[in-house]
């Protein structure tokens, strides 16, 4: 074991679609309570825009989350902030992090091309777009009032309050394909977290290009979280769970770029304990320094596995 290395920390996905039937509220709350209870890090959320199937929403999620907790942090990975206005955004975070006494991760993304002209929005200049409503959101969670005139946005005097909680502001993470957008991440954030249709290697890819980009920056590995969401299922069988998880992801990802044949081997981890262990291991191997555990089905019975057969058998996370 490495010199100062750590337990990992484990964040999981709240219970938000309802692949099978209706949305149930009740199971939503035990699974926050049970996740509490349990010692979980964090709680975590998706966003979309649009569904054909019962897709809750992320920040109000979170807000439901917040009022029926007191510790658990609240993540989004990822808010797609580019097919919104910075100045809502600005608020709408600002609002959950006051009423969660400072408990919200920030996670961003820009979101595909195809849904920027569902929402009435050029998709060219997007990753412009993006950025610039970034350093905005920044700017409106730390300064008194904002002034600007960019090419998307001109502000006078403008202001939001409260301003976030946390100070100077709710963490900030990344969600990142490109290198491009790696590089962005590394500059205007403090985490990456890797996708949860990427296979280990592709995050192992990514993992490199991060850390090269640290390094030019001179910005420390230690104070910048690098994780990954895990889509998992636990079970003793493991064509059960491998067939459980094809179905979720063929009615998540099966109309968009993502989707191939392949992608539920390539990017899940499934069986029994000890194959899960193994996966997530060779996650941690890859980089990751934080996992989001994404159960499917299951939930509450995940929640257990997790706490009592998963989380005190992997390693140490480096330094």
């Amino acid at each position: 074991m490495q010199a100062g290395a750590a337990r990992i920390e484990l964040g999981v996905a709240i219970p938000q679609i309802a692949l099978r039937g209706s949305v149930e509220p009740r199971v939503i709350r035990d699974f926050l309570e049970r996740a509490e209870a349990l010692g979980f890090h964090s709680v975590w959320v998706l966003d979309r825009i649009l569904s054909p199937i019962p897709f809750l929403a992320s920040t109000e999620l979170l807000a439901y989350a917040a009022a029926l907790t007191e510790r658990l942090r609240l993540g989004v990975a990822v808010l797609l902030s580019g097919l919104r206005s910075p100045m809502q955004v600005a608020t709408s975070l600002a609002t959950l992090d006051q009423l969660s006494e400072g408990r919200l991760i920030a996670g961003f993304g820009f979101g595909s091309t195809r849904l920027y002209n569902a929402v009435g929005l050029p998709a060219e200049r997007r990753a412009e777009r993006f950025t610039e409503g970034i350093k905005l959101i920044r700017r409106l969670w730390t300064e008194p009032a904002v002034t600007v005139s960019g090419p998307f946005w001109t502000l006078s005097n403008a202001s939001v309050e409260p301003k976030p909680h946390q100070k100077p502001h709710p963490p900030i993470w990344f969600g990142a394909h490109q290198r491009a957008a790696l590089r962005r991440a590394v500059e205007l954030g403090d985490g990456f977290v890797g996708a949860g249709h990427a296979s280990t290697a592709e995050f192992a890819d990514e993992v490199r290009i991060v850390r090269g980009f640290l390094a030019e920056t001179g910005k420390d590995l230690a104070t910048f979280t690098v994780g990954k969401r895990v889509y998992i299922a636990v079970d003793e069988s493991r064509k059960r769970a491998r067939d459980r998880l094809a179905e979720w992801f063929r009615a998540i990802y099966g109309s968009t770029p993502y989707w191939t044949p392949e992608l539920t081997d390539q990017a899940t981890v499934a069986g029994e304990p000890d194959e899960c262990v193994e996966g997530l291991a060779q996650v941690m191997a890859a980089g990751a320094r934080f996992l989001i555990l994404n159960p499917v089905f299951d939930h509450l019975e995940h929640l257990e596995r997790f706490a009592s057969r998963i989380g005190p058998r992997l390693p140490r996370a480096s330094p």
